[in-house]
């Protein structure tokens, strides 16, 4: 385990841990280091919604996806903090790094953006998994299987389609129409 792992991983000596069952400290820390990014990727998708609603940019089916999304990386991000307890781990917060980028040039942009993140995403995940696998943690790869992994496969399938049809129709009223066509429920 790295030092920055194990800063991630910081348990109170002083009280006996009664929850803390066969979970190994390197897995306690990667799952600090996934709050973490779920957060970062709230943010930045937050910075994306606002960007679509801005009133030189007005695509409202774009704003209401990307809010849809930052809510869910939040809610990822608090379904990790819920495990950790559950598990006997300690949360570590960290501090959030702000976007990249804050506004975006097109929206075929926000979604390559999106695309990338969500790869970052999957990666860490697939990088806690194997964590788990090593340290022989059926329950952690069992929850990182059920509630994220294929939740994550779908995201980036849908977002690689999203790209394909916005560099299909172009720019201007391309756009546009994929807002109100594919954006809005």
């Amino acid at each position: 385990m790295s030092t920055d792992e194990q800063s991630l991983a910081s348990s109170n000596p002083s009280r006996e841990n009664l929850v803390r069952y066969n979970y190994h400290e390197d897995n306690e820390g990667l799952v600090n280091r996934q709050i973490s990014l779920e957060l970062y990727a709230s943010y930045v998708y937050t910075a994306m919604a606002h960007h679509f609603d801005r009133y030189d940019v007005a695509l409202k089916g774009h704003h209401e996806y990307f809010k849809k999304m930052a809510e869910e990386e939040n809610e990822h991000a608090n379904k990790f903090m819920k495990y950790q307890n559950k598990r006997g781990g300690a949360i570590v917060l960290l501090d959030i790094k702000k976007p990249q980028q804050q506004s975006w040039n097109s929206p075929l942009e926000a979604f390559e953006t999106a695309l990338q993140l969500e790869k970052d995403v999957y990666q860490a995940l697939l990088e806690l998994h194997g964590s788990a696998c090593q340290h022989n943690d059926p329950h952690l790869t069992d929850y990182l299987e059920g509630e994220f992994i294929e939740e994550q496969v779908k995201s980036i399938k849908q977002i690689s389609d999203y790209i394909t049809n916005l560099r299909r129709v172009g720019s201007g009223l391309g756009e546009y129409i994929f807002d109100k066509e594919e954006l809005h429920d």
